[in-house]
């Protein structure tokens, strides 16, 4: 027989002494007055052997037991910390209970707060209800869970035993309401966008398909809002945002995941100028919020999100990093350079195109940040104002951190027959890879009711809370993420 086995034959021995005892192993409800956190603080100068004059009820998960024969020790954790459980052995009906609780129980306790001789605050039990049983045993105390693949599998487990992992949470919810916060305070409005779509766009990238069983019709999981918010900017609304999920259909590295949560919002009378400075304010704040600083240290690398940020055009980066000036290449020069650098070649093989391969390769590594790179290629998305002072350019900006773009922002276009064209134009990049942009007849029409000017942003959530958690893989910032087979 496996330990393990030995393990479960135990904790169903002691099951069944609950039950044999006419003790309910799975209550209702327990009536909670204190978390473990509130009776550490507000006692903390307690004197030692000393009582406390109130009383409380905790609950939460056992976690170490030491039976010492006249004497139990337990260690109660609840979400908010631990607190030690003193259970007396004059009490023969609850210490007989105490022999039967495994690792991992639920119990509810009632009893007196003091202090013990060595200085614990604790809890001398007076009443022990339990609440639920644990039939499995836990992972190792000592070394916590260690194995990356049961952690990401088994978040339940991984949450239960690694308290750093339930603290990242903590602060991802923090760092969202923070947020909103700050986009609500400036009178933006909070939005929904349907996930389920009857065209996909907003971006270019492989969809996840499925069907409507009622009309017998393909539907998409969003790719991105970002055709839903300008219709909402052409119905009146002037400031807008979305915190949503999006699903792309594409490969998992440390910084994707298929299904991931963006931050979008636009802001209409405005152009991606202004853009840039919302997003650096939004770093900014979120920093000073979280550790009173504008400098955080993200894989032993410091990152400043002190406003200003530096600017710099990709044709500009290229030139800097790369030391190659695209502006006096001919098309079949730049693409001679990609061949002799061993880059991939983009489909269809346009200048704008060509000239992003070579960025990618060639810039983005040395992209530390944060920084800005602006004006790009038309070619690379058909949504982009041209820019004001070079036809052959967008006003588009992708803010990098750490070699990692982390947003992407736009002047948006709001002509709607060269928006029609732009798609058409543009219909067939990366459609060999399934990543093409449709032409969305609906939105274009909607866009000749007239749309304002204005900017748009988008950025990767989950990617920012790695860059204040110091998470080194997007996997541990998502409760859930998107697993292959287990076989």
């Amino acid at each position: 027989m496996s330990r393990q086995e030995e393990y479960e034959i135990s904790r169903k021995e002691n099951f069944n002494f609950l039950l044999e005892n006419n003790i309910e192993p799975f209550p209702y409800s327990y009536k909670r007055t204190h978390v473990s956190s509130d009776i550490q603080k507000k006692h903390k100068d307690l004197e030692t052997n000393t009582y406390s004059e109130e009383t409380a009820s905790v609950a939460g998960r056992i976690f170490i037991i030491r039976n010492l024969g006249k004497i139990a020790f337990i260690d109660l954790h609840d979400q908010q910390g631990k607190i030690q459980i003193v259970v007396k052995s004059n009490d023969t009906k609850m210490f007989e209970l105490v022999k039967k609780l495994d690792q991992g129980d639920i119990i509810g306790v009632s009893g007196k707060i003091f202090k013990t001789k060595t200085n614990e605050i604790s809890i001398e039990a007076q009443d022990i209800t339990f609440l639920s049983k644990c039939f499995l045993p836990l992972p190792e105390k000592y070394h916590g869970l260690q194995d990356q693949e049961i952690k990401y599998r088994k978040k339940h487990l991984d949450l239960m035993i690694n308290k750093e992992v339930k603290d990242i949470f903590i602060k991802r919810e923090k760092i969202i309401d923070v947020l909103r916060k700050i986009l609500k305070d400036k009178g933006f409005i909070e939005v929904e966008t349907p996930l389920l779509q009857p065209l996909y766009g907003g971006a270019n990238a492989r969809p996840f398909v499925t069907e409507a069983y009622v009309w017998k019709r393909p539907l998409y999981l969003s790719i991105s809002p970002e055709l839903y918010l300008k219709r909402l900017l052409v119905g009146g609304f002037e400031k807008v945002f979305t915190i949503c999920k999006n699903f792309r259909n594409e490969g998992v590295d440390k910084s994707h995941n298929p299904e991931f949560t963006m931050l979008e919002c636009y802001e209409v009378f405005k152009d991606y100028n202004d853009a840039m400075d919302l997003i650096e304010e939004l770093h900014e704040k979120v920093a000073l919020e979280l550790y009173g600083t504008t400098k955080i240290t993200y894989q032993d690398k410091e990152f400043d999100f002190k406003r200003p940020w530096k600017k710099l055009s990709m044709i500009d980066a290229i030139k800097e990093y790369a030391d190659i000036d695209v502006r006096s290449l001919t098309e079949e020069q730049l693409k001679e350079t990609i061949q002799e650098n061993n880059i991939e070649m983009p489909s269809p093989q346009s200048r704008g195109l060509l000239i992003n391969a070579l960025f990618e390769h060639f810039c983005e590594s040395h992209l530390s940040g944060p920084i800005h790179i602006t004006d790009h290629p038309k070619e690379l998305t058909p949504l982009c104002k041209i820019h004001r002072k070079d036809k052959e350019l967008i006003e588009r900006d992708e803010p990098y951190v750490n070699g990692w773009e982390i947003g992407n922002i736009y002047s948006e276009l709001n002509d709607p027959d060269f928006q029609e064209k732009q798609m058409i134009a543009q219909k067939d990049n990366d459609k060999e890879k399934g990543e093409n942009h449709p032409i969305d007849k609906d939105f274009i029409e909607a866009l000749k009711y007239g749309m304002p000017p204005a900017y748009g942003i988008g950025f990767g959530i989950d990617r920012f809370v790695m860059m204040f958690t110091n998470a080194s893989t997007i996997r541990d910032v998502i409760l859930f993420p998107l697993l292959k087979e287990e076989k």
